[in-house]
């Protein structure tokens, strides 16, 4: 059994949910692409899919395994080109995931100049404020802003998030603006759960260098920064937020910004991949490009 050829072949059937479409996509018989499957099944000890009459599902180390062959064929066709000499065309699927905020914001905009330069990757996003474990969901890289979280991994800084500290017009003319950070003690202010210590903030202190930090307390936690700029455009408090959540309030004239000569220290915005995993061609030029959009197109964002 050709143990690439054998891989290639279950990846199909995954891709097409069947043996007959892997069959007819790789023009090969039906039988072969189920006896070599059924090879891969005795030489790993292991299931890897669930076969019914009506469809074909990955078993739980099937899709580990599956993860693992498409990683491996994209890095043998890579190295084949590189052996030729050739240019190293980006392609296949990065999976990827980011926070909410930032991938609407900034995101979505790089994604879609990326793929007008390579058409060949697709991808497959995941959005969420809360960091989750790439190897176990099968991630090939994460945008992480601020805190990286788990340590198993390797991170590269791409750019900065400017902190803003924000309250609607209506708030401030009924409860007055902070002078200066101490002031917010007095105020509503709508805390945001993953910012480690969400209700203690710290500001940049003129001409000092070490941090001031200030405990706040409102009435609205959450565990997302769009309900919080939201609540605070309706006048319910004052919010901090990196800039790509809370500027499009102020550029709208809901949210008029405050304390701007205490700026509150920039988040770093970083690509994060599994150290455990080597990086293809899609993840290495996708997290270069990232970095070079966030220069040119967001200067505020792109000074890592």
């Amino acid at each position: 059994m050709d143990r690439f050829e054998a891989m290639n072949v279950f990846c199909k059937v995954v891709e097409l949910g069947s043996f007959a479409a892997a069959a007819d996509r790789l023009d090969i018989s039906t039988s072969a692409v189920s006896r070599m499957v059924a090879q891969l099944e005795t030489l790993l000890q292991a299931r890897l899919l669930n076969r019914t009459t009506r469809r074909i599902g990955l078993t739980e180390d099937g899709r580990g395994y599956y993860e693992r062959c498409l990683q491996l064929l994209s890095d043998l066709e890579e190295a084949e080109e590189l052996v030729g000499n050739a240019r190293v065309a980006l392609r296949g699927t990065l999976r990827l995931t980011a926070p909410v905020s930032f991938g609407s914001w900034h995101l979505a905009p790089a994604i879609a100049d990326f793929s007008r330069l390579h058409p060949q990757v697709k991808f497959d996003v995941s959005l969420s404020d809360q960091q989750v474990d790439l190897i176990e969901e099968g991630l090939d890289l994460a945008i992480r802003v601020g805190e990286l979280g788990s340590q198993n991994m390797v991170a590269r800084p791409i750019g900065k998030a400017r902190m803003m500290v924000c309250a609607a017009q209506d708030y401030l003319n009924a409860n007055g603006i902070p002078q200066i950070p101490t002031d917010l003690i007095k105020h509503q202010c709508l805390t945001y759960a993953y910012a480690g210590d969400s209700h203690t903030w710290r500001f940049a202190q003129p001409d000092a260098k070490e941090l001031l930090s200030v405990r706040v307390s409102g009435a609205v936690h959450s565990n997302n920064g769009l309900l919080l700029r939201e609540l605070a455009a309706q006048g319910m408090g004052i919010t901090m937020a990196p800039d790509f959540i809370l500027q499009l309030g102020v550029d709208q004239g809901r949210l008029v910004e405050v304390l701007q000569n205490w700026a509150p220290p920039p988040l770093t915005i970083h690509s994060a991949y599994p150290s455990r995993k080597h990086l293809s061609a899609k993840v290495r030029g996708f997290a270069a490009f990232l970095q070079e959009w966030l220069a040119t197109r967001c200067p505020n964002a792109g000074a890592a």
